[in-house]
């Protein structure tokens, strides 16, 4: 199916695309990356009046870290992400933009792009409600910064406001002792997870310090799995703290029924992965190194 008509505009800066965005108004969509707006384009999901494409502007998409944390612009590409130091030294980070669909998509798809989609089942939500980020914007009332956490508000419904645009995300690096893991298990590499789950931990020695916990594709939002991360949080981590964790955490979804499976078929995979996820955390607090990938069916 072919989009409807639309005009197309190209914003030389930040303050041109906010502008364009308010003066256009209701109709108005801004174009980063495009993997998930022309999708909803040709399938006349979405039809506005206007595209404002802010793929060009400069200086956001920069992927910085230094002793004050991370910062990752909004225009930096899933593959971007996926190849930088950044990915290594944090390997969740790595574990969530490689499994994003495929080359192509991974090439062009954009961090901020995906988490303005507001789609529950996108996998950036998940990692940085696990890692405690914080989401930049800036509109026509100025800047402001917002918590991952919380920041889907609904199923395609973010804290976004109108002419209001993602800049970038950041997020502290993880001290000594503290690691995570991103797991999905998904159809095949282009489709979105059937079930997600971020998990990061703080050890010491076998005594599990802190630990977050947030699943994707469980419910109309992120979840953030805070009964799961009460099990974990100042136990002795063994099989049966963990399990009671994966229990926790998959009676904290709400999964909707669609083509990727059941309610129950996608609370016994979150089980799963939360195990996984766990397990490989753990290793890597540890000092081993573990590879990643989503699994698929």
């Amino acid at each position: 199916m072919y989009p409807a008509p639309f005009r197309y505009h190209r914003a030389a800066t930040l303050d041109d695309a906010i502008g364009r965005l308010v003066g256009i108004g209701e109709g108005a969509r801004a174009l980063a990356g495009g993997q998930t707006l022309l999708v909803w384009l040709k399938m006349r999901f979405d039809e506005p009046t206007d595209l404002v494409d802010i793929g060009r502007i400069p200086g956001l998409d920069a992927i910085e870290h230094d002793t004050k944390g991370v910062r990752i612009g909004a225009l930096a590409t899933h593959a971007r992400i996926a190849r930088s130091p950044l990915a290594k030294q944090i390997p969740i980070v790595g574990d969530c933009a490689n499994g994003i669909a495929d080359n192509q998509v991974r090439s062009r798809g954009t961090i901020g792009g995906s988490l303005a989609a507001g789609d529950p089942s996108c996998d950036w939500p998940v990692l940085l409600t696990t890692l405690d980020a914080t989401v930049h914007c800036r509109g026509p009332a100025g800047a402001r910064t917002l918590p991952a956490d919380g920041f889907v508000q609904d199923l395609y419904a973010t804290r976004l406001e109108a002419g209001e645009l993602i800049t970038g995300v950041s997020f502290a690096l993880p001290g000594k002792g503290s690691a995570g893991a991103y797991v999905g298990f998904k159809r095949c590499a282009p489709a979105f997870p059937t079930s997600s789950v971020g998990v990061q931990l703080t050890l010491n020695g076998d005594d599990c310090t802190q630990a977050r916990i947030a699943l994707g594709s469980a419910a109309l939002t992120t979840i953030r799995a805070q009964a799961a991360e009460a099990e974990l949080s100042g136990r002795t981590l063994n099989a049966q703290v963990i399990a009671r964790a994966a229990e926790a955490a998959a009676a904290a979804a709400d999964p909707v029924p669609d083509q990727r499976g059941s309610p129950a078929f996608k609370r016994s995979l979150i089980d799963a992965l939360v195990k996984r996820g766990v397990e490989v955390a753990r290793r890597r607090a540890r000092g081993e190194t573990v590879e990643v990938s989503h699994e698929y069916y």
